[in-house]
């Protein structure tokens, strides 16, 4: 059995992991992803279209300073896309999430039998949370970059608002603004927990190592005709 120790430290770990997999949970259901807002300007009508959305829903609305302008629109991300670009890396995205929500359930659960057991030369021990817990903060960061380049450089907004609103092409279109919105940095929130996870399990191995050096020392520096004796 595990000293009260080590349980101790190994829950907390387990209730931070856990935690960061309650969080990519949350990513990954709401939609406040980002925020754009893109310029439209014609013959007929000007104004701005604002799309919010996360990675599997969103929400666009028409702001026209002159113009008949449509109703809200609720709308499904990957439906709305056809099989350009921007929809494949937007899978890429989900991808690289989901990856991330297992290895981090995965570190949920060896730093949650770490503290009932004593697997610790094995890869169930400590070298199995800094894997999984490293993993999935490094897929979580890979999705943020991976977004940001879909939004920004791939036009993933512009492809959703020439969907959306067929009657502006790309012509029409001012320039767009992208504001990220809590979902997306809620991402950091998952990365920190992560480390959190790994620091502790680290000062818990620096103080078990320093514990067996002091139980040493008794022995190196007793006297030499007690050691004989």
């Amino acid at each position: 059995m595990p000293t009260a120790t080590k349980s101790l430290m190994f829950l907390s770990s387990f209730v931070t992991s856990l935690g960061a997999s309650i969080v990519i949970c949350s990513i990954l259901t709401t939609q406040e992803w980002v925020r754009s807002t893109l310029v439209i300007s014609d013959t007929s009508s000007n104004g701005s279209v604002i799309i919010t959305y996360g990675l599997f829903h969103g929400k666009s609305i028409q702001e026209l300073n002159h113009g008949l302008a449509e109703s809200d629109k609720n709308f499904e991300v990957l439906g709305t896309l056809n099989n350009s670009s921007p929809k494949t890396l937007h899978l890429v995205v989900i991808l690289f999430l989901v990856l991330s929500l297992l290895t981090s359930l995965l570190s949920s659960g060896f730093t949650f039998y770490n503290t009932v057991s004593n697997p610790y030369q094995t890869f169930l021990g400590p070298m199995g949370v800094y894997t999984w817990s490293g993993l999935s903060a490094s897929f979580i960061f890979i999705t943020m970059v991976l977004f940001v380049v879909n939004t920004q450089s791939n036009h993933l907004s512009e492809e959703l608002a020439q969907r959306l609103y067929p009657l502006y092409p790309a012509a029409t279109h001012g320039g767009a603004s992208h504001s990220y919105g809590y979902s997306f940095w809620l991402s950091l929130l998952v990365i920190l927990l992560n480390v959190v996870t790994v620091v502790i399990i680290i000062f818990y191995q620096k103080a078990r190592h320093q514990r067996k050096q002091e139980q040493k020392k008794p022995m190196e520096y007793a006297p030499r005709d007690g050691i004989l004796f």
